[in-house]
């Protein structure tokens, strides 16, 4: 198969296994009206169900088009609380929200630093772009304490998760 890419291999990342607790942080979290700081202990406690925290690469990237149609399609807003993280603005994201045709139904938490992706141990340097670090894909369902039920993490780029499996744990 002739890609326009290239497929790169991330190596070991040390990421939150199931059972462990996620790592806390409070960014800016982006829905279809405004944003405002939220924890995540916070939406975790506040949800219904199941919180899948999905990181993905910067808006705009074919990688993050591709999942958020899937998850949409997949409609797993009906089984759970669903939030991306990304390195893109609030401004990003509100643009992503509307083009994918996710308002109303996800929020997306903006961490242009990086800092969230490191503190879970799956930031990714880019590729000819120097002092530009992402997160590596990766999806954690949460329950209400943020203990991870489930955890997902790229072991190369592009990759994507298991819909089918991250569907099982919902």
């Amino acid at each position: 198969m002739d890609l326009d890419f290239e497929v790169v291999e991330l190596g070991e990342a040390n990421h939150p296994e199931a059972g462990d607790t996620a790592p806390d942080f409070t960014r800016p979290l982006v829905n279809d009206e405004f944003w405002e700081d939220v924890s995540l202990s916070a939406l975790c406690a506040e949800s219904d169900g199941p919180v899948v925290l999905v990181f993905h690469a910067m808006d705009g990237a074919f990688p993050a088009t591709y999942v958020w149609n899937e998850i949409r399609d997949r409609g797993w807003h009906q089984d759970a609380t669903v939030v991306g993280v990304s390195i893109s603005s609030p401004y990003e994201h509100k643009t992503l929200l509307e083009e994918r045709d996710i308002e109303g139904d996800h929020q997306l938490y903006s961490d242009p630093a990086n800092d969230v992706a490191e503190s879970y141990g799956i930031a990714m340097e880019l590729d000819g772009m120097a002092g530009i670090a992402e997160p590596r894909p990766a999806v954690f369902v949460l329950d209400g304490e943020r203990t991870v039920e489930y955890a997902w993490v790229a072991q190369q780029w592009p990759d994507f998760p298991d819909y089918d499996t991250v569907e099982a744990q919902l």
